[in-house]
C-alpha cells in the first residue's frame, strides 16, 4: 500500500504542476525514511485509479479490511475521488455505535 501511496502522490503533484512545491517535503521524507527514498527513486506510478483493498490496524477497534475505489474527477485533473468500505459484515460491525 506504502508503494502505491507514493507512486499516486507523484503523479498527483505532477498533474497539479506542483512537483517544485512538493520537493522539499520529498526532501524531508527522503532524509528520515530509507523506505520513502527508495520508492521514490524506483518512481514506480502504476495507475492511481482502480480498486483493491487496504488493510489498517485501528488504535482502538484493531485491524479492518476496506475496500476501495479511486475515480479521476471529470474536468479536473488535479482531483481524484477515494471511496472507502468495509471489506465485509464483520469489518462493518466495527463501525455500528
Amino acid at each position: 500500500m506504502a508503494r502505491f501511496v507514493v507512486g499516486a502522490f507523484r503523479v498527483d503533484a505532477a498533474r497539479a504542476g506542483a512537483a517544485a512545491e512538493v520537493e522539499p517535503l520529498v526532501d524531508e521524507l527522503s532524509r528520515l525514511s530509507p523506505e520513502f527514498r527508495a520508492m521514490w527513486r524506483d518512481n514506480d506510478v502504476q495507475g492511481v485509479h482502480g480498486e483493491a483493498v487496504k488493510r489498517i490496524r485501528h488504535a482502538v477497534l484493531g485491524p479492518i479490511a476496506f475496500e476501495y475505489s479511486a475515480f479521476a474527477v471529470d474536468g479536473r485533473p488535479d482531483l481524484s475521488m477515494v471511496v472507502h468500505n468495509p471489506a465485509t459484515p464483520a469489518d462493518a460491525k466495527r463501525f455500528a455505535p
